[in-house]
């Protein structure tokens, strides 16, 4: 079994590089570049690998809006769990019980990708 944690933290530096197709830009047009996102010292994932990944956070998007905030918030900006459940007004807990689900919803769809091929 694959450390999801892991390797959504490798898919976030390298969604933060620029290399991503996911439409997660906070930036307007003209400013991009301006203003890092995360640490650029991030162990990144491979470009394969990334787009693989990229495909399961758009299905994720689709079906859980919500989730899919909380994975780009977290693994691409680099805000902790703490602060966005503190944004949100709501415990720790609901939100890593959230992070849990999206992460669970990324690992069946990537199982499910050698199946389609």
């Amino acid at each position: 079994m694959r450390d999801m944690y892991e390797l959504m933290e490798r898919w976030g530096a390298w969604a933060a590089s620029d290399s991503s197709g996911v439409d997660w830009q906070p930036i307007a047009a003209g400013f991009k570049g301006l203003m890092p996102h995360g640490k650029k010292s991030r162990l990144q994932c491979d470009d394969d690998e990334g787009l693989k990944i990229d495909g399961c956070v758009a299905r994720l998007r689709k079906c859980k809006p919500d989730e899919y905030e909380l994975l780009i918030a977290h693994f691409v900006v680099g805000i902790s769990l703490r602060a966005i459940a503190k944004k949100r007004k709501c415990s720790d807990g609901t939100i890593r019980k959230k992070l849990q689900t999206a992460l669970g919803f990324i690992d069946g769809c990537l199982s499910f990708l050698p199946l389609l091929q």
